[in-house]
Formats: C-alpha cells, structure tokens, sequence
C-alpha cells in the first residue's frame, strides 16, 4: 500500500516520468511512477495521494483516467498536464474535478504548488469517505419505519405531516421520532441534516456541475 504522501505520476514518456520523479523526490514526496492509465488504474482503488498525469496518451488519455477514477471512488485528487494549445481540455479537466492544470512547459513551484493542494484534497477526499462509511452504519441501524421518519425529517416534513403522509398518529410518529434521534446521538435536527449529507455517496459529491 502506498504512503498517503505519494504522489503517482502517470505519462507515457520516460524521460517525462523520471524528471518528473527527480524534481519531486528532491524535495520529499514518495513518488511511485506509472507508464499507462491501464496500468494505474489496476492499482488506483487500493492508493493514496494524488496523481499527475499527462492528457495526451494513447488508449486512455488523462480526461478517461480522471473519470475512471472518479467512477470507482478513488480519493485521489488529479492534476493534469497539458501541452500548448490544450486549454479547452484542460477547462475541461477542472470542471471535473481536476485540482489544477498545468501547461508545459511549467516551472518547478508552479508544480509543487499544485502537488501540494492536490495532496491536501487527496486528504479530504479520505476524512470525507471515512465520515460517510460512519454515517450510513448509523443509518443502518435505523428499521425501515424509523429510516422514513428519518427521510421526512430533514426533508422539513413537520410531525402532523409526517403522521398523515405514513398513515400513522401524530403520538407514534413522536416515538418513531425520539428513537431516531436517540440511535443516531443527535441532539437536534440539524444534526440528522449533517448525518444525511455526510453519508450520501461519493459520486454524488463529486460529480461535475
């Protein structure tokens, strides 16, 4: 398993990967190199950090690559280099979700500075996925009855509708209402709303506007 700190960079030009590899390892980061998508993403659900990669190569470019890892839920943040005359795909590439873009040639801080953000990301990528698998056991522990008083409570549903909308009295609804909030240690109803936010899935976080 790679160290949260590595930064995996993905070009199929060799001399590309291994000055790339040089800079960053200079000044401290873990660096694992890949020569193809295909290659990375056999690997990618089970990494951490971010990646960097080339837009131009061949069979998978960086845009697939950026989708596909988005479509497995890989908390791996992405920049993309892109060539001169590449902009629109690098526009592209950020209103997927990309960190940055960087356009060659770059300068060295211009990339370290985009390594770190990406870094940080990768990061909250992580805390986020943690926080939602913690959530949806909560939930889970919710019976069916409960999980839709649940719904109807941060939907802004009031009690009495709730009642009516279920079939059932005012009274049962109140007790639906207090185990729910006794099971998921919430205090409030805002706090059922952050628990529902924080478990929702990854894709609909992340999907591009």
């Amino acid at each position: 398993m790679s160290s949260p700190e590595t930064v995996h960079v993905v070009d199929d030009d060799p001399a590309v990967r291994d000055s790339l590899r040089v800079l960053l390892e200079s000044v401290g980061f873990a660096v694992r190199t890949h020569d193809s998508a295909q290659a990375f993403l056999i690997l990618a659900p089970e990494l951490k950090g971010c990646v960097l990669t080339d837009v131009r190569m061949p069979e998978i470019d960086g845009l697939e690559l950026q989708q596909r890892l988005s479509e497995c839920g890989a908390p791996l943040a992405v920049i993309v280099m892109t060539g001169q005359g590449d902009v629109p795909v690098a526009v592209r590439a950020m209103k997927a979700g990309a960190v940055d873009f960087l356009e060659k040639p770059f300068n060295d801080q211009e990339l370290l500075g985009a390594v770190r953000r990406a870094l940080e990301q990768s990061q909250q990528l992580r805390e986020a996925e943690s926080a939602a698998a913690a959530a949806a056991t909560r939930l889970a522990a919710l019976t069916p009855r409960e999980r839709e008083v649940f719904d109807l409570l941060v939907a802004g549903r009031p009690t009495k509708a709730i009642a009516k909308q279920l079939g059932a009295s005012p009274r049962t609804i109140e007790v639906h209402r207090g185990r729910v909030f006794e099971k998921l240690g919430a205090r409030s109803l805002p706090d059922l709303v952050r628990l529902m936010l924080a478990a929702e899935p990854k894709a609909a976080r992340r999907s591009p506007p």
